[in-house]
Protein backbone atom coordinates (compact mmCIF):
# COMPACT_ATOMS: atom_id res chain seq x y z
CA UNK A 1 0.00 0.00 0.00
CA UNK A 2 1.29 3.47 -0.82
CA UNK A 3 1.46 6.49 1.45
CA UNK A 4 -1.72 8.20 2.45
CA UNK A 5 -2.54 11.37 0.63
CA UNK A 6 -3.20 14.40 2.81
CA UNK A 7 -6.65 14.44 1.25
CA UNK A 8 -8.95 12.40 3.52
CA UNK A 9 -11.25 11.75 0.57
CA UNK A 10 -8.57 9.99 -1.45
CA UNK A 11 -8.63 6.32 -2.40
CA UNK A 12 -5.65 5.78 -0.13
CA UNK A 13 -7.70 6.99 2.81
CA UNK A 14 -10.39 4.45 1.92
CA UNK A 15 -7.69 1.76 1.84
CA UNK A 16 -6.49 2.96 5.23
CA UNK A 17 -9.95 2.48 6.69
CA UNK A 18 -10.00 -1.05 5.28
CA UNK A 19 -6.71 -2.17 6.81
CA UNK A 20 -6.87 -5.38 8.90
CA UNK A 21 -7.88 -4.75 12.50
CA UNK A 22 -7.31 -6.60 15.77
CA UNK A 23 -7.67 -6.12 19.52
CA UNK A 24 -4.63 -6.20 21.79
CA UNK A 25 -5.05 -7.32 25.41
CA UNK A 26 -8.82 -6.89 25.01
CA UNK A 27 -8.38 -3.14 25.45
CA UNK A 28 -6.48 -1.62 22.52
CA UNK A 29 -7.41 -1.46 18.85
CA UNK A 30 -4.53 -2.02 16.44
CA UNK A 31 -4.40 -2.12 12.65
CA UNK A 32 -2.00 -3.77 10.25
CA UNK A 33 0.02 -1.76 7.74
CA UNK A 34 3.01 -2.98 5.73
CA UNK A 35 2.94 -6.27 7.62
CA UNK A 36 3.13 -4.69 11.10
CA UNK A 37 0.58 -3.72 13.74
CA UNK A 38 0.04 -0.17 14.97
CA UNK A 39 -2.26 1.86 17.14
CA UNK A 40 -4.61 3.43 14.54
CA UNK A 41 -3.60 6.98 15.41
CA UNK A 42 0.03 6.27 14.51
CA UNK A 43 -0.49 5.06 10.95
CA UNK A 44 -1.23 8.42 9.34
CA UNK A 45 1.75 10.12 11.08
CA UNK A 46 4.00 7.19 10.10
CA UNK A 47 2.90 7.49 6.48
CA UNK A 48 3.52 11.24 6.51
CA UNK A 49 6.93 10.72 8.09
CA UNK A 50 7.88 8.19 5.42
CA UNK A 51 6.74 10.33 2.52
CA UNK A 52 7.90 13.79 3.60
CA UNK A 53 10.85 13.59 6.00
CA UNK A 54 14.15 14.86 4.62
CA UNK A 55 17.07 13.41 6.53
CA UNK A 56 20.31 15.31 6.90
CA UNK A 57 23.65 13.55 6.74
CA UNK A 58 24.48 14.14 10.39
CA UNK A 59 21.07 13.11 11.75
CA UNK A 60 20.93 10.25 14.24
CA UNK A 61 17.79 8.10 14.38
CA UNK A 62 17.48 5.75 17.34
CA UNK A 63 15.23 2.78 16.64
CA UNK A 64 13.72 0.00 18.72
CA UNK A 65 10.72 -2.15 19.33
CA UNK A 66 8.80 -1.42 22.51
CA UNK A 67 10.28 -2.24 25.94
CA UNK A 68 13.75 -3.14 24.68
CA UNK A 69 15.82 -0.43 26.36
CA UNK A 70 14.57 2.65 24.49
CA UNK A 71 14.70 5.00 27.49
CA UNK A 72 18.26 3.97 28.33
CA UNK A 73 19.40 4.38 24.72
CA UNK A 74 17.80 7.84 24.47
CA UNK A 75 19.49 8.91 27.70
CA UNK A 76 22.92 7.68 26.61
CA UNK A 77 22.78 9.30 23.19
CA UNK A 78 21.44 12.54 24.63
CA UNK A 79 24.44 12.75 26.98
CA UNK A 80 26.93 11.83 24.26
CA UNK A 81 25.62 14.13 21.53
CA UNK A 82 23.73 16.95 23.18
CA UNK A 83 24.46 17.27 26.87
CA UNK A 84 28.00 16.29 27.91
CA UNK A 85 28.04 18.65 30.93
CA UNK A 86 27.54 16.97 34.29
CA UNK A 87 26.60 20.12 36.22
CA UNK A 88 23.02 19.64 37.41
CA UNK A 89 22.09 23.13 36.22
CA UNK A 90 22.83 21.99 32.66
CA UNK A 91 21.74 18.36 32.91
CA UNK A 92 18.82 17.89 30.55
CA UNK A 93 17.92 14.60 32.20
CA UNK A 94 17.15 16.49 35.41
CA UNK A 95 14.84 18.90 33.60
CA UNK A 96 12.72 16.46 31.59
CA UNK A 97 12.21 12.78 30.82
CA UNK A 98 14.43 11.36 28.03
CA UNK A 99 11.34 10.87 25.84
CA UNK A 100 10.79 14.64 25.89
CA UNK A 101 14.32 15.43 24.74
CA UNK A 102 14.51 12.65 22.14
CA UNK A 103 11.02 12.50 20.63
CA UNK A 104 9.60 9.35 19.10
CA UNK A 105 8.94 10.88 15.75
CA UNK A 106 5.77 9.10 14.65
CA UNK A 107 3.98 9.49 17.98
CA UNK A 108 5.01 12.98 19.05
CA UNK A 109 6.17 15.05 16.07
CA UNK A 110 4.08 13.94 13.10
CA UNK A 111 0.99 13.49 15.24
CA UNK A 112 1.21 17.10 16.46
CA UNK A 113 -1.04 19.73 14.93
CA UNK A 114 0.53 21.86 13.59
CA UNK A 115 3.63 19.80 13.01
CA UNK A 116 6.80 20.89 14.78
CA UNK A 117 9.34 22.42 12.39
CA UNK A 118 12.01 19.73 12.46
CA UNK A 119 14.32 21.73 10.26
CA UNK A 120 14.89 24.36 12.95
CA UNK A 121 16.22 21.74 15.35
CA UNK A 122 19.92 22.29 16.14
CA UNK A 123 22.33 19.91 14.42
CA UNK A 124 22.97 17.09 14.92
CA UNK A 125 19.29 16.22 15.10
CA UNK A 126 18.52 13.28 17.40
CA UNK A 127 15.26 11.40 16.93
CA UNK A 128 13.75 8.05 17.80
CA UNK A 129 11.32 5.74 16.04
CA UNK A 130 9.58 2.46 16.91
CA UNK A 131 8.83 1.91 13.22
CA UNK A 132 10.15 -1.15 11.39
CA UNK A 133 12.95 -0.57 8.90
CA UNK A 134 10.69 -1.19 5.91
CA UNK A 135 8.68 2.01 6.52
CA UNK A 136 11.52 4.37 7.39
CA UNK A 137 11.81 7.28 4.93
CA UNK A 138 14.06 6.71 1.93
CA UNK A 139 16.06 9.76 2.96
CA UNK A 140 16.95 8.05 6.25
CA UNK A 141 18.06 4.93 4.41
CA UNK A 142 19.94 6.59 1.56
CA UNK A 143 21.84 9.45 3.23
CA UNK A 144 24.73 9.33 5.69
CA UNK A 145 22.20 9.65 8.52
CA UNK A 146 23.10 7.12 11.23
CA UNK A 147 20.74 4.58 12.78
CA UNK A 148 21.17 2.94 16.17
CA UNK A 149 18.93 -0.05 16.95
CA UNK A 150 18.59 -1.70 20.34
CA UNK A 151 17.26 -5.26 20.66
CA UNK A 152 16.45 -7.31 23.73
CA UNK A 153 15.78 -10.92 24.64
CA UNK A 154 12.19 -11.61 23.53
CA UNK A 155 11.18 -13.13 26.87
CA UNK A 156 12.22 -10.05 28.88
CA UNK A 157 10.70 -7.80 26.19
CA UNK A 158 7.41 -9.64 26.51
CA UNK A 159 7.31 -9.40 30.31
CA UNK A 160 8.18 -5.71 30.25
CA UNK A 161 5.49 -5.10 27.64
CA UNK A 162 2.94 -7.07 29.68
CA UNK A 163 3.63 -4.97 32.79
CA UNK A 164 3.63 -1.70 30.85
CA UNK A 165 0.35 -2.24 29.04
CA UNK A 166 -1.36 -3.70 32.11
CA UNK A 167 -0.45 -0.52 34.01
CA UNK A 168 -2.05 1.58 31.26
CA UNK A 169 -4.88 -0.54 29.88
CA UNK A 170 -5.83 -2.58 32.95
CA UNK A 171 -4.58 -0.42 35.81
CA UNK A 172 -7.79 -0.75 37.82
CA UNK A 173 -8.46 -4.38 36.88
CA UNK A 174 -6.85 -7.79 37.15
CA UNK A 175 -3.82 -8.16 34.84
CA UNK A 176 -4.53 -9.42 31.35
CA UNK A 177 -3.70 -13.15 31.30
CA UNK A 178 -0.03 -13.73 30.59
CA UNK A 179 -0.65 -16.83 28.45
CA UNK A 180 -2.87 -14.79 26.12
CA UNK A 181 -0.20 -12.08 25.95
CA UNK A 182 2.35 -14.72 24.96
CA UNK A 183 0.04 -15.82 22.13
CA UNK A 184 -0.31 -12.21 20.93
CA UNK A 185 3.46 -11.78 21.04
CA UNK A 186 4.24 -14.95 19.13
CA UNK A 187 1.66 -14.27 16.43
CA UNK A 188 2.98 -10.71 16.17
CA UNK A 189 -0.36 -9.09 16.90
CA UNK A 190 0.82 -6.34 19.23
CA UNK A 191 1.95 -2.72 18.98
CA UNK A 192 4.83 -2.54 16.41
CA UNK A 193 4.75 -6.33 16.05
CA UNK A 194 5.74 -8.84 14.87
CA UNK A 195 8.69 -8.45 17.24
CA UNK A 196 10.89 -10.97 15.44
CA UNK A 197 10.38 -9.41 12.01
CA UNK A 198 11.10 -5.97 13.46
CA UNK A 199 14.41 -7.08 14.97
CA UNK A 200 15.40 -9.08 11.93
CA UNK A 201 14.95 -6.22 9.46
CA UNK A 202 17.39 -4.01 11.36
CA UNK A 203 19.81 -6.89 11.95
CA UNK A 204 20.02 -7.72 8.25
CA UNK A 205 20.48 -4.08 7.26
CA UNK A 206 23.15 -3.58 9.94
CA UNK A 207 25.13 -6.43 8.41
CA UNK A 208 24.91 -4.80 4.99
CA UNK A 209 25.79 -1.30 6.26
CA UNK A 210 27.73 -1.54 9.55
CA UNK A 211 29.06 2.00 9.10
CA UNK A 212 25.48 3.30 8.97
CA UNK A 213 23.53 1.05 11.36
CA UNK A 214 24.75 0.07 14.80
CA UNK A 215 22.89 -2.92 16.24
CA UNK A 216 23.06 -3.03 20.03
CA UNK A 217 21.84 -5.75 22.37
CA UNK A 218 20.39 -4.78 25.73
CA UNK A 219 22.03 -7.75 27.43
CA UNK A 220 25.48 -6.76 26.16
CA UNK A 221 24.94 -3.21 27.40
CA UNK A 222 24.19 -4.65 30.84
CA UNK A 223 27.12 -7.08 30.72
CA UNK A 224 29.75 -4.62 29.47
CA UNK A 225 28.33 -1.11 29.79
CA UNK A 226 31.65 0.70 29.42
CA UNK A 227 32.66 -1.23 26.33
CA UNK A 228 29.27 -0.88 24.65
CA UNK A 229 28.87 2.83 25.44
CA UNK A 230 32.40 3.47 24.20
CA UNK A 231 31.46 1.71 20.95
CA UNK A 232 28.26 3.75 20.75
CA UNK A 233 30.10 7.07 21.19
CA UNK A 234 32.65 6.14 18.54
CA UNK A 235 29.88 5.21 16.12
CA UNK A 236 28.21 8.57 16.76
CA UNK A 237 31.47 10.39 16.02
CA UNK A 238 31.90 11.63 19.60
CA UNK A 239 34.50 9.30 21.16
CA UNK A 240 35.33 9.69 24.83
CA UNK A 241 38.73 11.15 25.67
CA UNK A 242 38.94 9.36 29.03
CA UNK A 243 37.33 6.38 30.70
CA UNK A 244 36.16 8.69 33.50
CA UNK A 245 33.81 10.35 31.00
CA UNK A 246 32.17 7.00 30.25
CA UNK A 247 31.67 6.37 33.96
CA UNK A 248 29.95 9.75 34.35
CA UNK A 249 27.58 9.08 31.46
CA UNK A 250 26.72 5.64 32.79
CA UNK A 251 25.95 7.10 36.21
CA UNK A 252 23.83 9.91 34.77
CA UNK A 253 21.85 7.42 32.67
CA UNK A 254 21.55 4.68 35.27
CA UNK A 255 18.10 3.35 36.09
CA UNK A 256 18.64 4.04 39.79
CA UNK A 257 19.38 7.72 39.16
CA UNK A 258 16.74 8.35 36.52
CA UNK A 259 13.88 6.72 38.39
CA UNK A 260 14.65 8.85 41.46
CA UNK A 261 14.76 12.19 39.64
CA UNK A 262 11.83 14.39 40.52
CA UNK A 263 10.69 14.71 36.91
CA UNK A 264 10.37 10.94 36.60
CA UNK A 265 8.74 10.40 39.97
CA UNK A 266 5.96 12.91 39.34
CA UNK A 267 5.85 13.98 35.69
CA UNK A 268 4.24 12.62 32.54
CA UNK A 269 5.38 13.02 28.94
CA UNK A 270 3.38 11.28 26.24
CA UNK A 271 -0.30 10.33 26.14
CA UNK A 272 -0.48 11.19 29.85
CA UNK A 273 1.64 8.12 30.58
CA UNK A 274 3.38 8.68 33.90
CA UNK A 275 7.15 8.95 33.53
CA UNK A 276 7.68 6.42 36.32
CA UNK A 277 6.30 3.67 34.07
CA UNK A 278 9.42 3.89 31.90
CA UNK A 279 11.58 2.74 34.81
CA UNK A 280 10.58 -0.64 36.22
CA UNK A 281 13.43 -3.10 36.81
CA UNK A 282 15.66 -3.12 33.77
CA UNK A 283 17.21 -6.44 34.78
CA UNK A 284 18.19 -9.35 32.57
CA UNK A 285 16.25 -12.57 33.14
CA UNK A 286 13.20 -11.16 34.94
CA UNK A 287 11.08 -13.39 32.68
CA UNK A 288 12.07 -16.36 34.87
CA UNK A 289 9.78 -14.99 37.58
CA UNK A 290 6.73 -15.11 35.30
CA UNK A 291 6.90 -17.52 32.36
CA UNK A 292 5.99 -21.17 32.70
CA UNK A 293 8.33 -23.74 31.12
CA UNK A 294 5.74 -24.21 28.36
CA UNK A 295 5.67 -20.47 27.61
CA UNK A 296 9.47 -20.32 27.67
CA UNK A 297 9.72 -23.22 25.23
CA UNK A 298 7.23 -21.65 22.80
CA UNK A 299 9.13 -18.36 22.74
CA UNK A 300 12.52 -20.07 22.39
CA UNK A 301 11.24 -22.20 19.54
CA UNK A 302 9.86 -19.19 17.66
CA UNK A 303 13.07 -17.28 18.25
CA UNK A 304 15.15 -20.12 16.83
CA UNK A 305 12.95 -20.44 13.77
CA UNK A 306 12.83 -16.72 13.05
CA UNK A 307 16.34 -15.53 13.91
CA UNK A 308 19.03 -18.17 14.19
CA UNK A 309 19.46 -18.90 10.47
CA UNK A 310 20.51 -15.25 10.15
CA UNK A 311 23.10 -15.57 12.91
CA UNK A 312 21.08 -13.54 15.42
CA UNK A 313 20.78 -14.84 18.97
CA UNK A 314 18.81 -12.89 21.57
Amino acid sequence: MGDLSSNPNSNNYENYLNLPKARFMDAMDIIQWEGFWFEPGLVQPAMTFRSTFKAENNDVVLTSNMKTGTTWLKSLCLCILKNPKTDEDYDLLVKDNPHFHVPTIESTIYSTKPNIDLYKTPSPRLFHSHLPYIVLPDSVKNTDCKIVYIARNPKDTLISMWHFFNSILHHDQDPFPLDKTVDCFLTGVHQFGPFFDHVLQYWIESKKKPQKILFLKYEELKRDPKGEVKKLAEFLGEPFARDEEIDKVLWRCSLERLQNLEVNKNGSTMYNVHNSLYFRKGVVGDWKNYLTPEMEDKINQTSRIKLEEYGLFL
